[in-house]
């Protein structure tokens, strides 16, 4: 008689709206299907390393498909650098231990673009690993769309939405924050969907003076208000061109020294990035002569419960992994293609990111309707 299989799962990285509903969808396929035994791993890579696990039943799953979060709790920890009683400690033999102690045949790994670099190492180390793609930016590489994205995407809509009665009530700019440090789709698609005057991306690099000609075109126009949305990671001109020669730099390194230098001076300027928005808002003011107020989404975005899009998007892919255990398919993620699903190569998905390109459906829809985009 052959040995049931024990698969591990696991949440790493940011939290995200359609989590519970991926472990639902793999923890009850996995069960009732092929008969498989489910190990929930707490807090991300970090419980792995520590083998915190817990047996999850058809019980464990009951209810939690409408419930935001992660019911194993997540943490952005990577295997190869963990910090360990205060030095950062590569905990890799540690997991294939663990792995391996709790004869586990495969483990499943939800999280966005940092998840799959951290599960190919795991699979260069001899793991049996397959990925769900996680994040409301949208922008893990080689699927359509990766849960958590359609429920922000109504919360900053909404969010936008009600933005508007007291920018029109005070004749003010608004500026709201919206998440997304280097990919631009939560930003433009609820400024699309909320009617924004203006939307800046990390992709479309903006210039102040043209926000303000928008806005001020609005005002000749009897119009004293507008709405900017504006994603975390959006820069000016100036600031995205040093950006990006720094990361060519750091592309281009083949040294470990050289390749430091060009991170360390990366963080330097996310760092210097911090506030910009105010900022932007301070230089939208001065100006516009119209008043400037700043609303920051922040995590609000990613929480409560997840929307029926991502819902039955993670119960899909969450199905589809139990599917691809049973096959014996490993190293792959679990890639959303239209109604269905696709392994993608985990080599072929990490390290990549999936930006906006200037293309794009929504930036065409965008700019047809007179949105400025800052550029």
């Amino acid at each position: 008689m052959p040995r049931t299989m024990r698969v591990g799962i696991l949440t790493a990285g940011g939290d995200s709206p359609g989590l519970n509903a991926a472990i639902r969808g793999f923890g009850k396929s996995a069960m009732s299907t092929y008969g498989m035994e489910v190990v929930g791993f707490r807090d991300g890579f970090r419980g792995l390393a520590e083998d915190r696990r817990v047996r999850l039943d058809k019980g464990a799953l009951s209810g939690i498909l409408t419930v935001g979060g992660t019911i194993l709790g997540t943490s952005r920890d990577k295997p190869h650098k963990m910090l360990v009683d205060g030095r950062v400690t590569d905990m890799t033999p540690v997991i294939v231990e663990t792995y391996r102690k709790a004869r586990l045949d495969a483990l499943v790994c939800l999280g966005g673009g940092g998840t799959q670099k951290n599960a190919l190492r795991l699979a260069r180390a001899g793991l049996n690993v397959i990925t769900l793609p996680k994040t409301i930016d949208n922008d893990v590489a080689l699927t359509d769309a990766t849960f958590g994205f359609a429920t922000a995407l109504e919360i900053a809509t909404e969010a936008i939405d009600r933005l508007h009665s007291t920018a029109h009530s005070h004749h003010r700019i608004i500026v709201a924050e919206v998440m997304g440090h280097r990919a631009g789709w939560l930003t433009l698609g609820a400024g699309l969907a909320g009617g924004a005057d203006v939307i800046l991306i990390p992709e479309i690099p903006y210039r102040v003076e043209k926000i303000a000609d928008a806005i001020r075109r609005r005002s000749r126009s009897g119009t004293n208000f507008s709405i900017v949305a504006v994603a975390e990671g959006a820069r000016n001109v100036q600031d995205a061109a040093a950006f990006h020669a720094v990361e060519k730099r750091l592309a281009a390194a083949k040294e470990p020294a050289e390749r430091d230098a060009a991170k360390a001076e990366l963080i330097a300027l996310d760092a210097l990035h911090a506030g910009n928005t105010l900022r932007l808002a301070a230089e939208l003011e001065a100006l516009t002569g119209l008043e400037s107020r700043v609303s920051i989404l922040g995590y609000v975005q990613r929480g409560g419960t997840p929307s029926g899009v991502d819902r039955l998007l993670a119960t899909r892919l969450g199905s589809a992994a139990a599917d691809l255990v049973q096959a014996g398919r490993f190293g792959v993620m679990v890639a959303a293609r239209a109604d269905g699903t696709e392994p993608v190569p985990l080599e072929a998905v990490a390290g990549r990111r999936k930006p906006v390109p200037p293309d794009h459906g929504w930036v065409t829809a965008a700019r047809h309707v007179g949105t400025c985009l800052g550029d």
